[in-house]
């Protein structure tokens, strides 16, 4: 299993990051993180400063084909930061368009809805982001995680750190070969 970390250079929830990232490990795959900008990310703890952790690969660089699945932690502003990045919509909608799963958690989706793969797609998030979700023609509902297989891909997602468990359960499920 080779799972792809999509994150910006700052803002990632760490918990999101690292829970997902020990989960594909344990199961014997291997994680990228893949970011806009090389060398490191800063990721936080809700608004404080937390980790810093190496960047493998560019989203430049990145393709889809060289993996089995995305995961989209969340964080307000690391969402946020990608869904203004063109090449990062691209890399996101690649997996869609590849039938690839991908995994997102907490304010993730805003990417997804930027990706315009939400229509017709039944998912959760962060609250806040409901009204952005439904505009883009999702349904979303308030669950731990959803998993969702009506259209070209399976889409996991979860509302927040407190879901770790249940998402990473079901991303590794459907990410292994």
């Amino acid at each position: 299993m080779r799972a792809a970390f999509l994150v910006a250079p700052q803002g990632v929830e760490e918990r999101e990051l690292t829970g997902p990232w020990k989960a594909v490990t344990a199961a014997g795959g291997t994680p990228t993180l893949i970011s806009t900008s090389v060398g490191r990310i800063q990721a936080y703890h809700h608004l404080d400063k937390a980790g810093t952790f190496p960047v493998d690969l560019t989203v430049d660089e990145a393709t889809e084909a060289d993996f089995d699945g995305l995961v989209l932690p969340g964080g307000v502003a690391n969402p946020d930061t990608l869904r203004l990045n063109s090449t990062a919509v691209a890399f996101i909608r690649s997996f869609f368009d590849a039938g690839k799963p991908v995994a997102a958690i907490c304010h993730a989706p805003w990417t997804l809805v930027e990706a315009d793969v939400v229509r017709g797609r039944t998912l959760t998030s962060w609250p806040s982001v409901r009204t952005d979700i439904r505009n883009a023609g999702g349904t979303w509902v308030d669950e731990p995680v959803v998993i969702c297989s009506d259209g070209p891909n399976t889409l996991i997602t979860s509302r927040r750190p407190g879901d770790l468990e249940a998402f990473c359960a079901a991303m590794v499920a459907e990410f292994s070969p």
